[in-house]
């Protein structure tokens, strides 16, 4: 019988060459987790395994509680399972693995139906090859069916500014204090499920995949978003019922290269399509420390004499950021704004990241100092962006839209201290 991995290739390149051709010798388990993604968890088993010689070092693995184990091996509940990937590290056997949204993505693009936008996570520079630049990434997702690539770095300029803005608001004692809700749907997850009493720090904020896809779908109503990044725990992200819809599906950086190896498309051998509107803030999003620097530096724009500065703290891996919160919980830290990855050097040290996150560090850095802008606040076009949803400003999109916006269960959209 064919393996998980063997018949996801199979089924890959039959349709990289548009054919149709009937596979035998499969797990039928498989096969569903490969059509329809959307059924099963960010993690699925590739071979059952009733009993195991590492004491399932999996389950122990998973600060959600999200392995089961049953009569006839384990089980992964779908509904706490968020994707972080720690499991998958853990089994020595090799027996778990990423779900995978490739062949609905392929089917959406080959009908032709809607328009379908590719939304590209900041950690995407490096990822590709070094000649690999956006305009030819742009160009090589173009020949795959897709309408559009957009930048999410642009959004995280917008997601900056709002948690500025939520910053200079609400923490304006010493004693106050604000914990980042932009990017890692892991760090949210360990907030929402295990220390719900921090909910209230936390701004009631999408993150910038879901800004993205939000404002993709209000501008061309009917269209498809795929969000392409180094995250399992984005898959579980796009589901999650107060934000599902924004993003129809979740690529990694490792199943659009294996589309690309399939379909025999080479991004640096191609032209730029370059479009590239992102600051400095919202391409340094991709790494430890990111989000810090970038609202701090845009809180410092706002009020350049304020008495209460971002005194940031940042943990990555999710071991570190349980630790950092204890700090938090125990008064053991003087800082006030607070930012947690769950992967170590931040997305791009991601479980489907291609390249080391020294060397996808490296290309975000050089990328963000390309950067004409350096601030959401200097960008000209957020305000433009903002203008085509017909808002005439900033404050008039934070506040009346709800494009921004989520309750993190606590039944406020603002940071209360």
């Amino acid at each position: 019988m064919k393996t998980f991995h063997e018949l996801y290739l199979e089924i890959l390149k039959q349709e990289a060459k548009e054919g149709r051709h009937l596979i035998d010798d499969y797990n039928p388990y498989h096969m569903d987790c490969l059509l329809h993604p959307e059924k099963h968890a960010p993690v699925v088993h590739t071979q059952q395994c009733e009993e195991c010689a590492y004491d399932r070092a999996c389950m122990t693995s998973c600060v959600f509680d999200a392995i089961e184990e049953k009569a006839e091996g384990i089980h992964i509940n779908a509904d706490k399972c968020v994707g972080c990937g720690v499991c998958v590290d853990a089994c020595r056997l090799e027996r778990l693995a990423a779900n995978k949204d490739v062949f609905p993505v392929l089917k959406t693009v080959r009908e032709q139906k809607r328009d379908v936008y590719a939304l590209v996570a900041p950690a995407f520079m490096g990822q590709f090859g070094e000649r690999a630049t956006p305009g030819r990434l742009r160009s090589a997702l173009k020949a795959i069916g897709f309408k559009g690539m957009v930048e999410v770095a642009v959004f995280a300029d917008i997601l900056t500014l709002k948690e500025a803005l939520e910053f200079d608001r609400h923490v304006v004692k010493d004693s106050d204090f604000q914990l980042t809700s932009c990017c890692c749907p892991v760090w949210i997850a360990l907030i929402r499920n295990i220390y719900a009493e921090l909910a209230p720090h936390v701004p009631g904020a999408v993150s910038p995949m879901i800004a993205a896809g939000r404002v993709v779908k209000k501008l061309h109503p009917d269209s498809v978003t795929v969000f392409i990044g180094p995250c399992m725990a984005k898959k579980k992200e796009a589901h999650e019922p107060d934000i599902a819809g924004a993003v129809d599906y979740v690529l990694t950086f490792q199943e659009v290269r294996e589309i690309f190896d399939a379909a025999e498309i080479k991004p640096e051998e191609l032209t730029e399509d370059g479009k590239e509107h992102s600051s400095r803030a919202g391409r340094i999003y991709a790494r430890t420390g990111g989000v810090s620097e970038a609202v701090k530096r845009t809180v410092e724009q706002l009020h350049p004499d304020r008495e209460v500065t971002v005194r940031p703290a940042q943990a990555d891996g999710v071991p570190a950021c349980r630790k950092l919160i204890d700090q938090i919980q125990k008064g053991e830290t003087n800082a006030n704004f607070f930012e947690g990855m769950a992967c170590a050097g931040g997305c791009v040290g991601g479980p489907k990241a291609i390249v080391s996150k020294e060397e996808g560090k490296a290309a975000v850095e050089q990328y963000a100092d390309e950067a004409v802008y350096q601030t959401p606040l200097e960008n000209p076009y957020v305000m433009e962006l903002l203008a085509r949803l017909d808002f005439g400003s900033v404050e008039e999109f934070l506040e009346k839209s709800d494009i921004l916006t989520r309750d993190f269960g606590n039944g406020k959209n603002a940071v209360q201290v």
